[in-house]
């Protein structure tokens, strides 16, 4: 869930579920590898536990086939951004890409566009009240760190304003670019958050020929900030 709605698959809370479950010793780590289904709204998918000296050090998870919806033309969506056409990356397509979660991908130029970016609110509700993605992922080709690829994600209260890593969406912008042959690699380090001050990284794999892809791999690592109890 996010503070507004129920979705059908999110990043974080799967990988920190694993997480949590290792913690509670739920799970035999038996060795350095472990695949396990977890079962989601509309679902199970695979994770993937990568050990090491019997520490977690990724976890991965396996995201559904992709769908590429809708097509929508820069005029429509930029403004809600505070971008214009000049802003896009030359020859790309703004489109929604679900690989489990539909987003609406947002390729742009490079920082300096990626980082003048500002949600419109009043514009981008009518935008999202009549289309079909549940939130936009903006991005370019050009990472902070180690990464092939650097992003924003936006959001409408009372869910959160910017996202500093989405795992759905980053699933969805992977599918996207190798679709479309914007990445001759199918396996990168997806970059976000870095400009929030939460400096954020996946691992990300996708399966599958361009023309017929079968899943997307999002991994990263997880670590345990609070504790309690529940009394019932």
């Amino acid at each position: 869930f996010t503070p507004a709605e129920e979705i059908p698959l999110a990043g974080h809370p799967t990988i920190a579920t694993v997480q949590a479950l290792v913690d509670a010793g739920r799970l035999n780590l038996t060795g350095d590898y472990l695949k396990i289904p977890l079962e989601l709204r509309d679902g199970p998918i695979e994770v993937e536990i990568f050990t090491r000296g019997g520490k977690v050090d990724r976890i991965v998870m396996s995201q559904r086939k992709p769908k590429f919806l809708s097509t929508h033309q820069p005029a429509d969506v930029l403004p809600a951004f505070g971008l214009d056409e000049s802003d896009l990356l030359p020859g790309a397509v703004i489109q929604t890409v679900s690989t489990g979660t539909p987003q609406i991908m947002i390729p742009l130029k490079g920082h300096v566009a990626l980082k003048r970016a500002r949600l419109d609110l009043e514009k981008y509700a009518t935008l999202h009240e009549h289309s079909d993605f549940f939130s936009p992922h903006l991005f370019c080709l050009q990472g902070i760190e180690e990464g092939a690829t650097f992003a924003r994600h936006f959001g409408l209260p009372p869910d959160a304003m910017e996202d500093p890593f989405t795992g759905s969406a980053t699933g969805g912008m992977a599918a996207y670019l190798w679709h479309y042959g914007l990445i001759d690699n199918p396996a990168f380090v997806a970059e976000q958050g870095h400009w929030m001050g939460r400096a954020g990284r996946g691992f990300v794999e996708v399966i599958g020929p361009p023309e017929d892809i079968q899943s997307v791999k999002v991994g990263g690592s997880a670590v345990t900030v609070l504790r309690g109890e529940l009394y019932i």
